[in-house]
């Protein structure tokens, strides 16, 4: 199973966090491979882009394809990011390029395919519902458009507060993202055991941060969430300026069908600069997180970063590791300020002392 079919962790905020230098080794979640390849701006040496979900590791395999084989404006369409009546047809030409394992696993979604590879995951499915049968009941498409033109920050907030905000948006909201129906319909019950949040209330919260407090015309992921679409704004990995540099760096990229345990038990002490580990933490027992931190201390080199998101487990390094781990508190606030994948409660950013 697709779990997700794009990343929704904000590549900007990614790369400030990890403050990346040429050269580097990274470790990176694999998820649909949006960030794993935006990685690959920032001239690494290798991306071991690992994860435990073959699927997922299909969706990165055909991104690479896409990259290899089609135009940007192509690779935009195939995602989903602009509307298309071919990609079935781009699909076979990026099929050339895929193993036969990964030309398998999509030859048996070709139907799924023809409206977006971007689009085709559970989380996005559930964004989809959202969209398609809860945001009707709250607001006319009008308004919803009118939510995604750009305005001044002054303007944006009073459209919030007077067009948008309404009891009717905040009943539902709570009810659809309640941790019920998530776990249901958007991610597996049991990513909710190490949760003790309102699951609805903190998401409802960061969402007016980002209607309001952000400029949801710049943002790709509330484009996707209440249009179908990126519109004007693109993740990073999917803009036009990175496109060839991408392109260029595609055997750099390692793709690895294992857990992050595994992986750094395989790798050599002091061997990785820099880890994007998306919300991986949220999953674990907080004896399991401060375990997986200690493996990830051997493997990695001075002045090594960690990058990963809190949704609503709360995980923060460990006092026992403080020595070894230094938080990076004041850049990691200052960044989730501007986070447009907005739905996180924290990010958390760590540097090897």
């Amino acid at each position: 199973m697709i779990r997700y079919a794009q990343v929704w962790e904000d590549a900007d905020v990614l790369l400030a966090a990890l403050d990346a230098q040429p050269g580097d080794v990274h470790l990176s979640i694999a998820s649909a491979g949006d960030n794993a390849l935006a990685l690959l701006t920032t001239a690494p040496s290798r991306v071991l882009a690992v994860d435990m979900n073959p699927a997922q590791l299909a969706c990165l395999a055909l991104r690479i394809a896409a990259y290899k084989t089609l135009t940007h404006p192509e690779l935009l369409e195939l995602i989903g990011s602009r509307p298309s009546t071919r990609r079935l047809d781009l699909y076979d030409r990026c099929r050339k390029a895929l193993s036969t394992s990964d030309a398998a696993f999509w030859d048996g979604r070709r139907s799924e395919i023809q409206f977006g590879i971007g689009g085709i995951g559970k989380f996005e499915r559930y964004f989809e519902l959202f969209r398609n049968r809860v945001l009707p009941l709250v607001h006319r498409r009008s308004t919803v458009l009118a939510l995604l033109t750009p305005r001044d920050a002054a303007d944006r907030r009073r459209f919030y507060d007077e067009r948008w905000d309404t009891i009717r948006w905040r009943l539902l909201f709570r009810i659809f993202f309640s941790r019920t129906v998530m776990g249901r319909l958007g991610r597996d019950p049991e990513f909710f055991r190490y949760v003790e949040a309102d699951v609805a209330g903190s998401i409802l919260r960061r969402t007016r941060h980002a209607l309001r407090e952000l400029d949801p015309s710049a943002n790709p992921y509330v484009h996707w969430i209440l249009a179908g679409t990126h519109g004007d704004a693109l993740p990073l990995a999917l803009r036009p300026e990175h496109f060839e540099t991408i392109r260029n760096r595609l055997d750099r990229i390692e793709p690895h069908l294992l857990s992050v345990e595994e992986l750094l038990s395989r790798s050599a002490d002091g061997s990785i600069d820099r880890f994007n580990l998306s919300d991986l933490f949220e999953y674990v027992s907080a004896e399991h997180y401060q375990q997986m931190l200690e493996a990830i201390l051997r493997a990695s080199r001075p002045g090594a970063r960690l990058a990963y998101w809190n949704m609503l487990a709360p995980r923060r390094r460990p006092a026992a590791l403080a020595p070894q781990l230094r938080e990076l508190t004041d850049l990691a606030e200052r960044l989730h300020t501007q986070d447009k994948a907005f739905f996180y409660s924290a990010l958390r950013i760590e540097e090897v002392v």
